[in-house]
Protein backbone atom coordinates (compact mmCIF):
# COMPACT_ATOMS: atom_id res chain seq x y z
CA UNK A 1 0.00 0.00 0.00
CA UNK A 2 0.87 3.56 -0.27
CA UNK A 3 -1.05 5.16 2.04
CA UNK A 4 2.08 6.26 4.27
CA UNK A 5 3.74 8.27 1.29
CA UNK A 6 0.08 9.67 0.23
CA UNK A 7 -0.45 11.37 3.96
CA UNK A 8 3.00 12.51 3.63
CA UNK A 9 2.86 13.94 0.11
CA UNK A 10 -0.48 15.50 1.35
CA UNK A 11 0.73 17.06 4.39
CA UNK A 12 3.30 18.65 2.01
CA UNK A 13 1.00 20.17 -0.59
CA UNK A 14 -1.82 21.10 1.80
CA UNK A 15 0.10 24.31 2.24
CA UNK A 16 0.07 28.02 1.08
CA UNK A 17 3.86 28.54 0.92
CA UNK A 18 4.87 24.87 -0.77
CA UNK A 19 7.49 24.70 -3.54
CA UNK A 20 8.98 22.62 -5.70
CA UNK A 21 12.04 23.10 -3.80
CA UNK A 22 10.16 21.70 -0.63
CA UNK A 23 9.24 18.66 -3.14
CA UNK A 24 12.59 18.05 -3.81
CA UNK A 25 13.64 18.21 -0.29
CA UNK A 26 11.37 15.61 0.75
CA UNK A 27 11.79 12.74 -2.16
CA UNK A 28 15.47 13.82 -1.61
CA UNK A 29 14.97 12.86 2.14
CA UNK A 30 13.73 8.93 1.11
CA UNK A 31 16.75 8.65 -1.84
CA UNK A 32 19.54 11.45 -1.29
CA UNK A 33 20.72 10.24 -5.31
CA UNK A 34 17.22 10.14 -6.70
CA UNK A 35 17.48 12.44 -10.46
CA UNK A 36 15.09 15.58 -9.26
CA UNK A 37 15.01 18.80 -10.90
CA UNK A 38 12.43 21.54 -10.03
CA UNK A 39 12.34 24.84 -12.11
CA UNK A 40 10.05 27.57 -12.36
CA UNK A 41 7.44 28.00 -15.12
CA UNK A 42 5.75 31.61 -15.83
CA UNK A 43 2.53 31.86 -17.35
CA UNK A 44 -0.37 34.39 -18.22
CA UNK A 45 -1.33 34.28 -15.17
CA UNK A 46 1.53 33.95 -12.70
CA UNK A 47 4.07 31.07 -12.26
CA UNK A 48 3.95 27.45 -10.73
CA UNK A 49 6.76 25.13 -10.16
CA UNK A 50 7.86 22.08 -12.26
CA UNK A 51 8.67 18.76 -10.65
CA UNK A 52 10.28 16.23 -12.92
CA UNK A 53 11.51 12.34 -10.99
CA UNK A 54 13.47 10.36 -13.39
CA UNK A 55 13.70 6.47 -11.56
CA UNK A 56 15.88 4.54 -13.94
CA UNK A 57 15.03 0.81 -14.00
CA UNK A 58 17.38 -2.37 -13.79
CA UNK A 59 17.63 -2.58 -17.73
CA UNK A 60 15.82 0.92 -19.24
CA UNK A 61 17.50 3.24 -21.65
CA UNK A 62 18.93 5.15 -18.74
CA UNK A 63 21.11 2.24 -18.19
CA UNK A 64 21.98 1.58 -22.03
CA UNK A 65 18.75 -1.04 -21.75
CA UNK A 66 15.87 -1.73 -23.94
CA UNK A 67 13.14 -1.74 -22.01
CA UNK A 68 10.74 1.04 -22.67
CA UNK A 69 10.19 4.05 -20.44
CA UNK A 70 6.34 4.86 -18.85
CA UNK A 71 5.59 8.31 -17.83
CA UNK A 72 3.18 9.41 -15.05
CA UNK A 73 2.08 12.73 -15.79
CA UNK A 74 0.17 14.49 -12.41
CA UNK A 75 -2.61 17.04 -14.35
CA UNK A 76 -3.68 20.15 -12.69
CA UNK A 77 -4.66 23.80 -12.58
CA UNK A 78 -3.25 23.95 -9.28
CA UNK A 79 -3.29 22.28 -5.74
CA UNK A 80 -4.46 25.56 -4.15
CA UNK A 81 -7.23 28.31 -5.63
CA UNK A 82 -5.73 31.07 -2.90
CA UNK A 83 -7.01 33.50 -2.24
CA UNK A 84 -10.36 32.56 -3.40
CA UNK A 85 -10.36 29.21 -1.38
CA UNK A 86 -8.71 28.10 1.74
CA UNK A 87 -6.46 25.06 1.63
CA UNK A 88 -5.97 22.20 -0.97
CA UNK A 89 -8.02 21.66 -3.52
CA UNK A 90 -9.56 18.27 -5.00
CA UNK A 91 -7.93 19.62 -8.62
CA UNK A 92 -4.91 19.01 -6.97
CA UNK A 93 -5.12 14.89 -6.51
CA UNK A 94 -3.36 14.57 -9.95
CA UNK A 95 -0.21 15.40 -8.78
CA UNK A 96 -0.91 14.04 -5.32
CA UNK A 97 -1.33 11.15 -7.05
CA UNK A 98 1.99 11.29 -9.13
CA UNK A 99 4.33 12.38 -6.41
CA UNK A 100 3.06 9.05 -4.40
CA UNK A 101 4.17 6.82 -7.08
CA UNK A 102 7.36 8.86 -6.85
CA UNK A 103 7.92 8.49 -3.47
CA UNK A 104 6.82 4.52 -3.52
CA UNK A 105 9.02 4.00 -6.30
CA UNK A 106 12.27 5.72 -4.69
CA UNK A 107 11.64 3.81 -1.31
CA UNK A 108 11.30 0.50 -2.95
CA UNK A 109 14.62 1.27 -4.51
CA UNK A 110 15.95 1.81 -1.12
CA UNK A 111 14.84 -1.38 0.10
CA UNK A 112 16.63 -2.99 -3.26
CA UNK A 113 13.43 -3.49 -5.24
CA UNK A 114 14.00 -2.09 -8.88
CA UNK A 115 11.82 -1.80 -11.62
CA UNK A 116 12.89 -3.22 -15.11
CA UNK A 117 12.46 0.02 -17.19
CA UNK A 118 12.62 3.74 -16.70
CA UNK A 119 9.47 5.70 -14.77
CA UNK A 120 9.24 9.51 -15.47
CA UNK A 121 7.02 10.88 -13.30
CA UNK A 122 6.05 15.04 -13.31
CA UNK A 123 3.75 17.32 -12.26
CA UNK A 124 3.48 21.40 -11.27
CA UNK A 125 3.19 22.87 -7.66
CA UNK A 126 1.07 26.06 -7.62
CA UNK A 127 -0.84 26.87 -3.92
CA UNK A 128 -2.33 30.39 -6.12
CA UNK A 129 -4.15 29.92 -8.86
CA UNK A 130 -7.94 31.83 -10.44
CA UNK A 131 -10.91 29.57 -10.77
CA UNK A 132 -12.79 29.98 -14.24
CA UNK A 133 -16.21 29.06 -15.64
CA UNK A 134 -16.93 25.80 -16.91
CA UNK A 135 -20.68 23.53 -17.03
CA UNK A 136 -21.34 21.81 -15.28
CA UNK A 137 -18.74 23.32 -12.21
CA UNK A 138 -16.51 25.65 -12.14
CA UNK A 139 -13.09 24.57 -13.12
CA UNK A 140 -10.07 25.10 -11.54
CA UNK A 141 -7.89 27.75 -14.01
CA UNK A 142 -3.49 27.29 -13.99
CA UNK A 143 -1.37 29.95 -13.34
CA UNK A 144 -0.05 28.59 -17.08
CA UNK A 145 -1.08 27.10 -20.31
CA UNK A 146 -2.03 23.25 -20.95
CA UNK A 147 0.41 23.64 -24.49
CA UNK A 148 3.35 25.04 -21.69
CA UNK A 149 3.16 22.31 -19.25
CA UNK A 150 2.68 19.59 -22.25
CA UNK A 151 5.91 21.34 -23.51
CA UNK A 152 7.66 20.44 -20.20
CA UNK A 153 6.32 17.26 -19.41
CA UNK A 154 5.83 15.19 -23.03
CA UNK A 155 9.42 14.37 -24.01
CA UNK A 156 10.13 12.04 -26.67
CA UNK A 157 11.87 9.71 -24.07
CA UNK A 158 8.27 8.38 -23.27
CA UNK A 159 6.83 5.53 -24.23
CA UNK A 160 3.41 5.21 -22.77
CA UNK A 161 2.04 7.51 -20.88
CA UNK A 162 -0.54 7.61 -17.39
CA UNK A 163 -2.13 10.79 -17.55
CA UNK A 164 -3.20 11.05 -14.11
CA UNK A 165 -6.42 13.74 -13.44
CA UNK A 166 -8.94 14.95 -10.65
CA UNK A 167 -12.37 14.38 -12.91
CA UNK A 168 -15.29 14.73 -11.02
CA UNK A 169 -16.83 17.68 -12.31
CA UNK A 170 -19.11 16.07 -14.99
CA UNK A 171 -21.87 13.34 -15.24
CA UNK A 172 -20.10 11.16 -17.71
CA UNK A 173 -18.63 8.89 -15.02
CA UNK A 174 -20.19 8.80 -11.95
CA UNK A 175 -18.26 6.67 -9.62
CA UNK A 176 -15.45 7.21 -6.22
CA UNK A 177 -12.52 6.03 -7.19
CA UNK A 178 -10.80 5.83 -10.51
CA UNK A 179 -11.76 5.40 -14.50
CA UNK A 180 -9.76 4.69 -17.09
CA UNK A 181 -9.75 6.05 -20.35
CA UNK A 182 -8.75 4.13 -23.73
CA UNK A 183 -5.62 4.81 -25.10
CA UNK A 184 -5.47 7.57 -27.48
CA UNK A 185 -2.42 7.85 -29.93
CA UNK A 186 -2.00 10.35 -32.58
CA UNK A 187 -5.83 11.26 -33.00
CA UNK A 188 -7.16 7.42 -32.59
CA UNK A 189 -8.83 6.18 -29.77
CA UNK A 190 -7.86 2.64 -29.76
CA UNK A 191 -8.94 -0.46 -27.55
CA UNK A 192 -7.95 -0.82 -23.99
CA UNK A 193 -6.00 -3.77 -23.25
CA UNK A 194 -7.76 -6.19 -20.92
CA UNK A 195 -4.55 -6.81 -19.21
CA UNK A 196 -5.10 -3.09 -17.51
CA UNK A 197 -8.61 -3.94 -16.48
CA UNK A 198 -7.49 -6.68 -14.79
CA UNK A 199 -4.28 -5.15 -13.03
CA UNK A 200 -7.55 -2.44 -12.20
CA UNK A 201 -10.08 -5.24 -10.89
CA UNK A 202 -6.72 -6.85 -8.96
CA UNK A 203 -6.11 -3.87 -6.91
CA UNK A 204 -9.12 -2.15 -6.30
CA UNK A 205 -11.08 -5.55 -5.42
CA UNK A 206 -14.17 -4.03 -7.77
CA UNK A 207 -14.55 -4.42 -11.39
CA UNK A 208 -13.13 -1.47 -13.49
CA UNK A 209 -14.37 1.30 -14.77
CA UNK A 210 -13.51 2.77 -18.23
CA UNK A 211 -15.00 6.35 -18.96
CA UNK A 212 -16.22 8.03 -22.05
CA UNK A 213 -13.23 9.90 -24.41
CA UNK A 214 -15.28 12.40 -26.93
CA UNK A 215 -13.42 13.37 -29.97
CA UNK A 216 -13.23 17.21 -28.50
CA UNK A 217 -11.36 15.58 -25.27
CA UNK A 218 -8.55 14.66 -27.81
CA UNK A 219 -7.76 17.96 -29.04
CA UNK A 220 -5.60 21.24 -27.94
CA UNK A 221 -6.61 23.15 -25.85
CA UNK A 222 -7.01 27.00 -26.72
CA UNK A 223 -9.94 25.78 -29.24
CA UNK A 224 -13.07 27.07 -28.09
CA UNK A 225 -14.09 23.56 -28.30
CA UNK A 226 -15.87 21.50 -25.14
CA UNK A 227 -13.49 19.46 -22.85
CA UNK A 228 -14.27 17.36 -20.14
CA UNK A 229 -11.29 18.27 -18.79
CA UNK A 230 -7.56 18.48 -19.75
CA UNK A 231 -6.65 15.03 -19.01
CA UNK A 232 -6.00 13.92 -22.21
CA UNK A 233 -4.56 16.78 -23.29
CA UNK A 234 -0.99 15.13 -23.27
CA UNK A 235 -2.25 13.26 -26.33
CA UNK A 236 -2.27 16.45 -28.80
CA UNK A 237 1.94 16.39 -28.71
CA UNK A 238 3.01 13.48 -28.78
CA UNK A 239 3.71 9.88 -30.81
CA UNK A 240 3.05 7.58 -27.85
CA UNK A 241 -0.09 6.29 -26.72
CA UNK A 242 -1.75 8.29 -23.61
CA UNK A 243 -4.37 6.52 -21.49
CA UNK A 244 -6.48 9.27 -18.60
CA UNK A 245 -6.57 7.54 -15.06
CA UNK A 246 -9.41 9.61 -13.25
CA UNK A 247 -9.61 10.11 -9.61
CA UNK A 248 -13.78 10.03 -9.63
CA UNK A 249 -16.76 10.66 -7.68
CA UNK A 250 -20.69 9.82 -7.90
CA UNK A 251 -21.61 13.37 -7.76
CA UNK A 252 -20.63 16.64 -9.08
CA UNK A 253 -17.64 18.14 -7.42
CA UNK A 254 -15.59 21.00 -8.58
CA UNK A 255 -12.10 21.19 -9.09
CA UNK A 256 -11.76 24.15 -6.43
CA UNK A 257 -13.40 22.35 -4.41
CA UNK A 258 -11.77 22.22 -0.75
CA UNK A 259 -12.31 19.25 1.55
CA UNK A 260 -12.85 16.95 -1.44
CA UNK A 261 -10.12 14.76 -1.57
CA UNK A 262 -10.63 10.90 -0.45
CA UNK A 263 -7.41 9.12 0.49
CA UNK A 264 -8.67 5.50 -0.31
CA UNK A 265 -9.79 6.83 -4.17
CA UNK A 266 -6.42 8.47 -4.71
CA UNK A 267 -4.21 5.51 -3.37
CA UNK A 268 -5.49 3.04 -5.17
CA UNK A 269 -5.09 5.31 -8.36
CA UNK A 270 -1.70 5.58 -7.50
CA UNK A 271 -0.86 1.66 -6.52
CA UNK A 272 -2.39 0.81 -9.83
CA UNK A 273 -0.73 2.67 -11.63
CA UNK A 274 2.21 1.21 -9.77
CA UNK A 275 1.46 -1.99 -10.95
CA UNK A 276 0.74 -1.42 -14.41
CA UNK A 277 4.05 0.00 -14.08
CA UNK A 278 5.89 -2.92 -12.74
CA UNK A 279 3.90 -5.13 -15.76
CA UNK A 280 4.86 -2.76 -18.36
CA UNK A 281 8.61 -2.80 -17.71
CA UNK A 282 8.21 -6.80 -17.60
CA UNK A 283 6.20 -6.65 -20.97
CA UNK A 284 3.19 -8.34 -20.15
CA UNK A 285 0.72 -5.96 -21.89
CA UNK A 286 1.74 -3.23 -24.19
CA UNK A 287 -0.46 0.32 -24.49
CA UNK A 288 -1.89 -0.96 -28.12
CA UNK A 289 -1.79 -3.02 -30.20
CA UNK A 290 0.88 -2.20 -32.72
CA UNK A 291 -0.45 -4.76 -35.92
CA UNK A 292 -4.29 -3.40 -35.34
CA UNK A 293 -2.97 0.25 -35.53
CA UNK A 294 -1.04 -0.37 -38.35
CA UNK A 295 -4.13 -2.00 -40.18
CA UNK A 296 -6.16 1.51 -38.99
CA UNK A 297 -3.82 3.29 -40.27
CA UNK A 298 -3.61 1.37 -43.72
CA UNK A 299 -7.72 1.38 -43.93
CA UNK A 300 -8.49 4.83 -42.98
CA UNK A 301 -5.17 7.18 -42.66
CA UNK A 302 -3.75 9.55 -40.23
CA UNK A 303 -5.63 11.38 -37.55
CA UNK A 304 -2.77 13.49 -36.76
CA UNK A 305 -5.31 16.55 -37.78
CA UNK A 306 -6.68 15.93 -34.59
CA UNK A 307 -3.23 16.94 -32.59
CA UNK A 308 -3.69 20.72 -34.00
CA UNK A 309 -5.96 23.51 -33.47
CA UNK A 310 -7.51 22.41 -37.16
CA UNK A 311 -8.44 25.07 -39.60
CA UNK A 312 -10.63 28.13 -38.94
Amino acid sequence: MLIKQLIEVYDLLDSSVVTGADVVAYLKGINPDANIETYPLVGPRGKTDMVKVRIPGTDGKTKGGKVPTIGILGRLGAIGARPEMIGYVSDGDGALAALTVAAKLLDMQMKGDFLPGDVFISTHISPFSPTQPHDPVPFMNSPVDTYQINQEEVSPELDAIFSVDTTKGNRVINTRGFALSQPVKEGWILRLPEALLDIMQRTTGRLPYVFPVNMQDITPYGNDIHHLNSIMQPCTCTSAPVIGVAITAETMVPGCGTGCSHYTDVEEAARFMLEAAKAYGRGEFAFYDEAEYARIQKLYGSMKHLQTLGKE
